[in-house]
């Protein structure tokens, strides 16, 4: 009986995150979404044992910069509060790019992994066509201005990563009017090519749309995943 607790103990101490030297996931939502949107998220992380700070940010106020420091900034002095001694991340959309904005001006030295949902990481097309119009810039303020394909935009001009990113990108649809105006395969937002970024650690494609990405079982899982192993489970397709 005694040896199998131990090797019970043992097998907790390998998979457990909060084993040791606790871990803590900050997720970030998306443009004009709420921190409501990452819940299932939450609990899904909450489950497979980690700590989650939930981190909701008005997404339409500001720019990119000040976002990531406004929301970034207290999410990671709280960490030590909690006990963690590595800090994750899981994003969705805008909040992939509020990461990379912060890490590029703020060094991170507990930094683990960072898992990002449907990125604009290289930009996306619907804001070169549509950015100039009163209603995109009411709908989505200044950081959604920020977001276009061309050289100078804020994403293109944070540079690749040194640090662990996987990336996880849809490939459905349903907004058709969007879809028209980026080329390729895309999730209604941003193509698949434009989620990818310089340095990152890998990239997969599941079959969802971006509004729904965040809440869909493959993609919490592969999150799980490449949060554990710095990969996601691709043979699992």
């Amino acid at each position: 009986m005694l040896s199998r607790y131990l090797i019970f103990m043992a097998t907790v101490a390998i998979t457990s995150p909060l084993f040791g030297a606790p871990e803590q996931v900050i997720l970030l939502h998306g443009l004009c979404r709420t921190s409501h949107s990452m819940t299932r998220m939450e609990r899904a992380l909450v489950e497979a044992g980690y700590s989650v700070q939930n981190v909701g940010y008005p997404s339409r106020t500001a720019s990119i910069a000040q976002l990531a420091d406004d929301a970034i900034g207290p999410a990671v002095a709280n960490c030590p509060r909690d006990g963690a001694a590595k800090i994750d991340f899981v994003t969705h959309s805008l909040g992939g790019i509020l990461v990379r904005s912060y890490l590029a001006r703020h060094p991170l030295p507990s930094l683990g992994r960072v898992v990002m949902l449907a990125p604009p990481n290289q930009g996306s097309e619907v804001v070169d066509k549509l950015g100039w119009t009163a209603i995109f810039q009411w709908l989505n303020g200044p950081a959604g201005s920020e977001l276009g394909a061309d050289p100078h935009s804020t994403p293109n001009q944070l540079g690749p990563v040194n640090y662990p990113v996987g990336v996880i990108a849809g490939d459905r649809s349903i907004n058709w009017i969007n879809s028209l105006l980026i080329p390729g395969p895309d999730d209604g937002k941003v193509s698949l090519a434009r989620t990818k970024l310089e340095g990152m650690s890998d990239h997969l494609v599941i079959h969802t749309a971006h509004p729904f990405i965040m809440k869909n079982r493959d993609a919490i899982r592969q999150t799980i995943q490449f949060l554990r192993t710095g990969r996601f489970d691709h043979a699992a397709g």
